[in-house]
């Protein structure tokens, strides 16, 4: 029966042999727009809000995106002492920038309302993830809304096994996949890719964004009949037009020279040149049209047209140089990589360490091996698990010669970390090759541009430098767009301006063999399969010059440093460990209180050891080979004198493992009183010559 109390609006769309729903209308009623999306058993809220009024002299977008995750969407509760959810995740963090990424290019130009969007997950099946449920909710809330919105976009998520693209995987189903892309678009073009794989080839990469687009296409056109059928009137937005005035002024008196100025070599001095012409021409401006008015009653909104047009005059004309003229800011050819150096081991105390640059981007990226005990706890929806191979990225405000808060890593610092580790992720060696936790730092010294890719390139530098047994490296390279109509082009190694003032951050990263991670952010609604092809062609062939420059400077992993933990796998048959252990731990403590060592042992008999050195290590090993050696017939051993009798004593001969010494095999001569000759506590070898009834005799005569 119909609950009169909503007005439930429903839809459904068969989506990879499964029902994606979607209503509004009964959760969240007092939102501009709520859509409840279910996919399987998981579901999200998504809504979408404004503020009443539009945000005065804003020359951004004030977007916000959350996405919360609630640990009752999977039956958990949530750790720590509050037992409250609190700060996002580092994987809820990177989900909320991967749902904010298509959406943000798709609003009106100079639209300044600020509009919030929030994603929570209410329920979550662990085989639906609710990443790209996220971006389809997100678009849909927006299209019932009266915000206006350019869209609809719609997410998907493809992984790649034995030749057949599979959409939207499972997590189980992606640990065994090639690929693991997420994409995102609209009806026309793609806008968002982000993406790992497993030394992926250009042509299959480009296929699997396209195979995704195709179903892009039927989720928007789902979401075009909804919005229609459900969906408010948008508020009336104007762009509002540049006053004559300013732009008369700019036109006149600095088209030319800011022409110049952007032209100014290196990043540094090209700032200074565009903003203290900036500075000139507006003092100039003031004096003209204000000369009487006081600096403190100028008026704010002329002050602030006059620099927002002026930055929009110089994004024209770079844009314009490089789409008409293939001129860049810096003189380069539109596929030419910066200059570019690679040095290892800049660092004396750090187990690798290399120095990259680019340009006038560098990173400086250190690797440090550990124990398990080092390795990365992650708690989220799906479940608890333990990484051994992690990768953290700094951008501190002198790399761009700035001053700024220090504090924890935003938004932008945890996103550039994944993208990193995501690409060096695919040829770290695995835990029983290199049973290390290995962590790489970026330190990100000067910027100009892609950063990101510096980091992966500095960081797999750093990792052969450490002695990790890398499959190869692997390098990344920054693509970017300037379009206008149907004309564009594509750049090589972006810097930061090209990035600031063009359409495209198309990030590529692998070895010489394949694509290992892709990231794409555009500015604009979207992008062909044309002008993809092209940027991944071009980002191949830089790719190989990056490479061939960081084989020169080391090709094969150095030798471990003698300041790295030494550790060594063996593996004990089961029914040792408890002799190992011992009666309250009493036979590992004692082994780790006469080493220092530290000592890990696994249900299924594997036993890691971490030694401060080689010595430390061989000591190590060799206590623990006394505790699980069983006693062969024969063999020689370092036995102990642990109780005397008339007929001969009692030897331990390994820990738990007694034999008896007969009187009569304690000497080549006759003894007649074994306390003549023996006593509690001596130590010497002895040579096992019966084990008749499980019963172990020695003798110390026979050695």
């Amino acid at each position: 029966m119909k609950n009169l109390m909503f007005d439930e609006k429903i839809m459904e769309l068969e989506l990879a042999g499964r029902i994606l729903k979607v209503s509004t209308g009964k959760i969240s009623r007092q939102s501009s727009g709520a859509i409840v999306i279910q996919y399987g058993d998981t579901v999200v809220l998504s809504t979408a809000n404004r503020s009443k009024e539009a945000r005065k002299g804003a020359d951004f977008f004030p977007l916000t995106v959350d996405y919360v995750e609630k640990f009752y969407s999977t039956g958990k509760f949530p750790g720590g002492f509050n037992k409250r959810e609190g700060r996002p995740s580092t994987n809820a963090t990177l989900i909320a920038r991967l749902i904010d990424r298509p959406i943000r290019p798709m609003f009106p130009e100079g639209f300044n309302y600020d509009v919030h969007i929030v994603n929570t997950v209410l329920s979550y099946d662990e085989v639906n993830t609710p990443d790209y449920l996220g971006i389809i909710g997100s678009s849909l809330a927006l299209m019932i809304s009266d915000i206006p919105f350019l869209g609809p976009v719609a997410g998907v998520t493809v992984g790649y096994k034995n030749g057949e693209f599979i959409l939207n995987p499972s997590p189980a189903e992606l640990e065994e996949s090639e690929l693991d892309l997420s994409v995102a678009g609209t009806k026309d073009a793609v806008n968002m890719v982000e993406a790992g794989a497993k030394e992926l080839d250009e042509e299959t990469m480009l296929k699997a964004i396209m195979f995704a687009h195709d179903n892009i296409k039927k989720i928007c056109e789902f979401q075009e009949v909804f919005a229609k059928l459900y969906g408010k009137e948008n508020i009336e937005f104007t762009k509002e037009e540049v006053l004559p005035l300013v732009k008369d002024f700019i036109d006149t008196n600095g088209h030319k020279r800011l022409q110049e100025a952007v032209l100014t070599t290196g990043k540094k001095n090209r700032e200074e040149a565009v903003d203290s012409l900036e500075e000139e021409l507006l003092n100039k401006f003031i004096g003209e049209n204000y000369p009487d008015v006081p600096e403190e009653e100028l008026p704010e909104d002329v002050i602030t047209e006059f620099k927002t047009y002026y930055h929009d005059l110089m994004k024209k004309l770079v844009r314009e140089a490089i789409l008409y003229h293939k001129h860049r800011v810096d003189g380069r050819t539109t596929t030419e990589i910066r200059p570019l150096d690679a040095q290892i081991n800049v660092l004396p105390i750090p187990h690798g360490s290399a120095l990259f640059t680019r340009g006038e981007t560098q990173s400086l990226a250190i690797t440090t091996l550990g124990t398990k005990a080092d390795e990365q706890l992650i708690d989220d929806l799906e479940k608890e698990y333990y990484k051994k191979f992690y990768l953290h990225y700094n951008f501190p405000p002198y790399s761009v010669g700035e001053v700024g808060r220090m504090g924890s890593p935003g938004r932008r610092e945890l996103g550039h970390g994944s993208l990193a580790e995501r690409a060096l992720r695919y040829v770290i060696p695995s835990e029983e090759e290199f049973p290390y936790t290995i962590r790489v730092v970026s330190e990100i010294t000067e910027s100009n541009g892609s950063s990101s890719q510096a980091s992966i390139c500095g960081g797999s530098l750093s990792l052969m430098s450490a002695g990790v047994p890398i499959k190869e490296h692997v390098a990344g390279i920054a693509m970017g767009l300037i379009k206008e109509g149907e004309e564009f082009t594509v750049l090589t190694d972006i810097m930061g301006l090209e990035d600031h003032l063009g359409d495209m951050d198309f990030k590529v990263a692998g070895t010489k063999s394949g694509i290992t991670a892709l990231q794409m952010d555009i500015k604009i609604t979207g992008i062909t399969e044309e002008i993809m092809r092209i940027a991944l062609n071009q980002a191949h062939e830089a790719r190989q010059q990056i490479l061939e420059l960081m084989n020169n400077t080391i090709s094969k992993p150095a030798e471990l440093k003698s300041n790295v933990p030494r550790i060594q796998q063996i593996t004990i048959p089961k029914d040792k460990i408890a002799v190992l252990i011992g009666p309250g731990g009493k036979n590992i403590k004692s082994i780790i209180d006469q080493t220092g060592a530290t000592v890990d042992i696994t249900d299924d008999g594997l036993v890691s050891v971490f030694a401060q050195d080689a010595e430390v290590l061989e000591k190590t090993l060799k206590l623990i080979d006394s505790f699980v050696r069983e006693v062969e017939y024969n063999e020689v051993y370092e036995g102990r004198v642990v109780s005397i009798m008339k007929f001969g004593a009692f030897m331990e001969i390994l820990p738990g493992k007694e034999g008896l010494l007969h009187i009569s095999e304690i000497s080549p001569e006759r003894v007649e009183k074994v306390e003549d000759v023996l006593s509690v506590g001596d130590v010497f070898k002895v040579r096992v010559i019966s084990m008749e009834g499980g019963k172990i005799s020695l003798s110390k005569k026979k050695v």
